[in-house]
This record gives C-alpha cells, structure tokens and sequence, in this order.
C-alpha cells in the first residue's frame, strides 16, 4: 500500500515538473515588457470555435521544444481574434464594437486588430519584431517542425536575407528541424 501511494506521488510529482507551458501574455503585457527588455512577439490570433486552433495548442504549444523555444526568444501572446479585449498599438486603440457576448463560443464578429494585422484565417500566428512592427502573419495550422522553422527564421533575423523567391526555396528546403515532433 505504502509503495502503491508512493509511487503514485512521484508519478504526480514528475508530471508536474515535466509539464511546460508557453508564458503567454496579452498584447498590452507584451508591449510593455518590450520597453525595458526588447524581445521579438509570437501571437497566436485564435478563436473559440477554430478546431485547427484547438488543435494548435493540443499539439504544437505543449511540445517541449516548442514551449523550451518560443518561451527563451519571445513574448508569446494569445489573442481572441474575435473576442473584446481592447488593445492599443502604435497611437491607436483597437477594440471589436460588434462583439455579441452571446456568441462568445460561437462565430462572432472579427475584432479591429486582427483586421489591421491582416488576419483573415484561423489560426494566424503573427510574427513582430523587437520595436512591434510586424513581420509577418504565417496562416493555419503548424506542427511543431513546421513552426520551427519560423520560430528559428524570425529569431535569428534570417529572414533579413532572403531577398528573393529563390533564396526563400533554398532557405526553406535546407532546413532540418531538430524539434521532436
């Protein structure tokens, strides 16, 4: 019995230790971090209802070397692309005003950044750099492999290099990802 629950303990006690999660943030906490430690932005523009999104955080945001990743080189955001959260970006205030709370896990209108950002798919992962200017949006789903090799493109300023389609092809055919799917 004493083994039994002790085993048990430790089962529990190692699933806690093990168990990462990405330090997601809102877009208002990102912004102010940026100030004093200038970090590039990961944002997952996201809906309740998005089964790819569901999917996304299932699969891609609770990978070890995604989370280990996203969370050393970048301030990673969650944002409800058709939620209420109001957001303030470079001198103006974003806001959704068509939000219907009765639709809160349904389809609902699309808020005011996530068209400014150029999100028009679910999910959108939103790349910006130091000072929050946009680099770009990547759309759909990613596995972790696939989203490695953006993580590791944007981080590393690379994608400062690719210049033309044909570099774009190389870049992206050479790239041997390293995260464990």
């Amino acid at each position: 019995m004493k083994k039994g629950l002790l085993l048990l303990v430790l089962m529990f006690t190692v699933g806690i230790v093990n168990a990462q999660e990405i330090n997601w943030l809102s877009f208002n906490e990102a912004l102010e971090l940026q100030k004093t430690s200038p970090k590039k932005i990961m944002m997952d523009a996201y809906t309740n209802w998005c089964g790819p999104c569901k999917m996304l955080d299932k699969n891609t945001f609770q990978n070890k070397d995604v989370v280990a990743y996203v969370n050393e080189n970048y301030y990673a955001v969650k944002f409800n692309a058709e939620g209420k959260e109001a957001v303030s970006y470079q001198g103006n205030t974003y806001e959704n005003p068509n939000f219907d709370p009765a639709k809160e896990n349904k389809r609902n209108s699309v808020h005011e950044f996530a068209r400014a950002l150029g999100v028009n798919a679910y999910p959108t992962i939103v790349f910006l750099d130091e000072a929050a200017q946009v680099i770009t949006p990547v759309r759909g789903y990613q596995k972790p492999q696939q989203l490695e090799l953006y993580l590791k493109l944007f981080s590393t300023d690379k994608y400062k290099e690719l210049d033309s389609q044909e570099v774009v092809n190389a870049y992206f055919e050479s790239f041997e990802p390293e995260f464990v799917e």
